[in-house]
């Protein structure tokens, strides 16, 4: 009944949409207009995506820090290593090049040496005051030779702040508005002000600037991500076209199939316009998955088109048979395909939901695009020519589906014994494998910006924050010597570690407060003793200049503070160790009944992000892995099927995640969406091949073994040619800057191709051999609904 139901609600399709055709394209075209409108809303990421859901600790605690001390990542960094630098001439424009700088509105305030402070005491107000390093230009190189001398010898408060003695390195410290950080308005400063005046600079004086921070790598790596959509989109487009013209040999068909992948492109932008969803590294690949997953669809719909017009050669009947037995195959394929995206929903990362929910409902807008617009147009076209149909009876097709028939008829144990020793040898690969959860490993390697980054690590120690704030639980207790000691303490721990910059803290400001009370004598540069320490505070709080500079340390109470370092790049399991070791030694220096401490900052909170998601992975595929499932059990009604329709999926998956440990590929989050992609695409021809062989078993009277030769040969073109159009269509991310969407490629391709050659020789052969247990019809009940009718094969349907 039901069976009969799906094939009435297809045929009543059919009829709809042939009755319908301008009516349909009309409504086509205005909701693409409708979605076009909407593109005005799309927007690029100004922030960086948390990877945490908005209730994690991690993230409270994180917005907690923000809340007393404002954003973190709000300082650009600009440096200059050249010798010809401390030259009078050199030095001044380099002075002129940060007054420049801090004469942009969105600038609150830069820390360079053209208006570096020293701090002195005042033996008549008793108290600390700030006054200038630099008083006027530099005229003669002895006068620079002075500054310089004081500046690396006598003011260690700067040091690795300002500069770097050991590299002659100078550095300028540039503060954005907070309020403007995370906004369009950082980004057109970065990318137009910013760059032309450190152009200008590099043109007059030949020295080469590096730039760095965290709101210029976030406005870089989003400017490259804009950058290379047009770049996936066009490779997409090239790559699918050109290998779909290589199997039909028909600019026509071809034409018809771009344009509903442009159709679908552009409505994979409304979409995002209309959720308005930001453009992150994830949806930016949206677009081009779309063009690569649509193409598969067009393959089959005019595949069938063209067979039912080579056998009988009746345009309107050809054109009500596409609709009507390939719809629904090509509704559940899509479907299998969306499910696997749409995993990601349930994650409580708003990054990978907003992915998922995007991707998910294009590809079945993709399904309904294909569906749609290819029979229409082709009701307008003339039959095809006998040259168009020439691609179904490709002699070096044939020769490939014969290969693959003696395979499964011939060597059946020698596929078995391969795919265990690949299956063992894959198990081997896995336990290599390592999480990364640097931020900055998928930026683009080659780029100006990255090499920045590296140039900053060694020069200045790294620049990825991370904060420990400690919170002595009372009024002003921040300045009380015990508390100043502890935090001390602390600070020598990290100094200890070498991927740490060094520790910046209230500390440093009293340790110079010393050092100015004994007139910048560079040896009192440290802690008051017991008896200074009261002095030397009451002069320090009684010091309006010092009160502005506690501001940066601690917050109003007095009672919460930070300090402030900066991490290397480096591997997860060292991250971690880091991370560890800190919080074992602030527990050792900081009492618990007496102090609260906490380590946040980006670096940690991306840590953290890349290891919530991986565990998010694992429960994706298990979703995915368990929606497939039903739907196979809804199409075949036997558990012994669901089986082994599963054995062919996974064993790729395993196979990947192996090549990824002995490569060396790590899970981050680019690398872990992989799987759950490929296992929704790859069922699609287990069902497509599963569908037919039980209806080869239905039309042999259950004879077994010509069922499954006949569902190979039948299935088997489409596969082929549907698995290279994906193999080559995902390998176009393998052009990206990105190591991350570079691995999404290649591994997703490898992925599919494993699965193609899981289904089309594993699959057949544990039919056979299991084809006593399987092949009866108490198990391979008649399902639900029948989704492959006529085939989708290459061969003639039976009717």
């Amino acid at each position: 009944m039901a069976f009969k139901l799906t094939q009435g609600f297809w045929a009543r399709t059919a009829r709809i949409i042939l009755r319908n055709r301008i009516l349909i394209l009309v409504g086509i075209a205005l909701v693409t207009v409708l979605l076009a409108t909407q593109w005005k809303n799309m927007q690029f990421s100004n922030t960086e995506a948390n990877l945490l859901p908005d209730d994690h600790p991690a993230t409270l605690e994180y917005g907690a820090f923000l809340e007393q001390f404002g954003e973190e990542g709000n300082t650009i960094v600009l440096a200059v290593k050249d010798s010809r630098l401390f030259e009078p001439e050199a030095f001044n424009r380099w002075n002129i090049f940060n007054e420049q700088l801090e004469a942009f509105p969105e600038i609150d305030f830069v820390l360079s040496t053209d208006n570096l402070q020293r701090l002195v005491k005042d033996n008549e107000a008793q108290e600390f005051r700030l006054e200038p390093w630099l008083a006027d230009s530099v005229r003669t190189t002895g006068q620079l030779d002075s500054l310089t001398d004081e500046l690396f010898n006598r003011m260690p408060f700067y040091e690795k702040l300002l500069y770097n003695k050991e590299g002659r390195t100078i550095q300028s410290v540039v503060y954005l508005d907070q309020d403007l950080v995370n906004t369009k308005v950082r980004k057109d400063f970065v990318l137009n002000d910013l760059r032309n005046l450190v152009a200008e600079f590099e043109q007059d004086t030949g020295m080469n600037v590096r730039v760095s921070g965290m709101p210029y790598i976030r406005t870089m790596n989003s400017q490259n991500i804009i950058d290379e959509i047009g770049k996936f989109i066009f490779a997409a487009l090239a790559v699918t076209s050109l290998i779909f013209f290589f199997f039909f040999r028909s600019i026509r068909a071809t034409l018809i199939s771009i344009c509903v992948v442009i159709f679908g492109v552009m409505w994979a932008f409304g979409t995002l316009g209309l959720l308005q969803y930001e453009i992150t590294v994830l949806t930016a690949l949206i677009p081009p998955v779309i063009i690569v997953i649509g193409i598969p669809n067009c393959i089959f719909l005019i595949n069938k088109y063209q067979q039912e017009v080579k056998k009988h050669g009746n345009q309107a009947l050809s054109l009500q048979r596409v609709i009507s037995k390939i719809g629904n195959a090509t509704l559940m394929t899509n479907v299998t395909t969306a499910s696997g995206f749409a995993t990601f929903i349930i994650t409580d990362s708003r990054l990978l939901s907003e992915f998922g929910i995007v991707a998910s409902i294009n590809i079945l807008g993709i399904f309904v695009l294909s569906l749609l617009i290819i029979p229409i147009l082709y009701s307008f076209m003339p039959l095809p020519k006998t040259k168009h149909l020439k691609h179904l009876n490709k002699r070096w097709i044939d020769a490939f589906v014969n290969w693959m028939e003696r395979i499964v008829r011939h060597q059946r144990i020698t596929v078995y014994i391969v795919a265990i020793c690949t299956l063992v040898a894959s198990i081997i690969g896995i336990y290599q494998i390592r999480i990364s959860g640097s931020p900055i490993e998928d930026m683009p390697k080659k780029a100006e910006f990255f090499q920045d980054i590296r140039f900053f690590e060694a020069e200045f120690d790294g620049i990825m924050p991370v904060e420990i704030v400690v919170d002595s639980r009372r009024r002003n207790g921040i300045l009380k010597p015990a508390t100043l000691r502890r935090m001390d303490q602390l600070g020598e721990v990290i100094r200890d570690i070498p991927e740490l910059s060094r520790p910046i803290s209230v500390v440093d400001l009293v340790k110079y407060s010393k050092q100015a009370y004994y007139n910048g004598i560079p040896k009192y540069y440290q802690l008051p003793t017991s008896q200074e320490n009261n002095f030397i505070l009451d002069i320090a709080r009684k010091s309006k200049d010092n009160g502005n500079l506690l501001q940066s340390f601690v917050d109003s109470t007095g009672q919460v503070a930070r300090i402030t370092t900066f991490m290397q790049d480096m591997k997860t399991d060292r991250m971690e160790e880091i991370e560890q070791e800190l919080r074992e030694e602030a527990a050792k220096i900081f009492p618990e009944e007496r102090y609260d401490v906490s380590l946040t900052g980006k670096a940690l909170l991306f840590l953290k992000g890349t290891k919530f998601l991986v565990r998010n992975l694992v429960l994706s595929l298990a979703l995915a892995i368990g929606l497939i499932s039903l739907l196979m059990a809804y199409l075949f009604r036997s558990f012994r099927m669901i089986v082994i329709s599963l054995i062919p999926n996974l064993l790729p998956l395993v196979i990947t995640a192996g090549v990824m440990g002995f490569l060396g590929v790590p899970i981050k989050p680019s690398t872990i969406l992989v799987f759950s992609i490929a296992f929704g695409i790859s069922v699609d021809d287990t069902i497509h091949f599963l569908a037919k062989y039980r209806q080869e078993l239905i039309s042999n009277h259950w004879r077994i073994r010509k069922s499954v030769y006949a569902a190979l040969r039948e299935t088997g073109v489409s596969m082929f040619y549907t698995s290279i159009v994906l193999f080559f269509g995902f390998s176009v991310f393998t052009i990206s800057n990105f190591g991350g969407t570079v691995a999404l490629g290649a591994l997703v391709s490898a992925t599919l191709l494993f699965a193609m050659l899981a289904n089309l020789i594993l699959l057949p052969s544990l039919l056979l051999s299991l084809e006593r247990n399987i092949a009866n019809k108490q198990v391979l009940k008649k399902p639900q609904i029948d989704i492959l009718p006529g085939g989708t094969g290459s061969g003639q349907d039976r009717d």
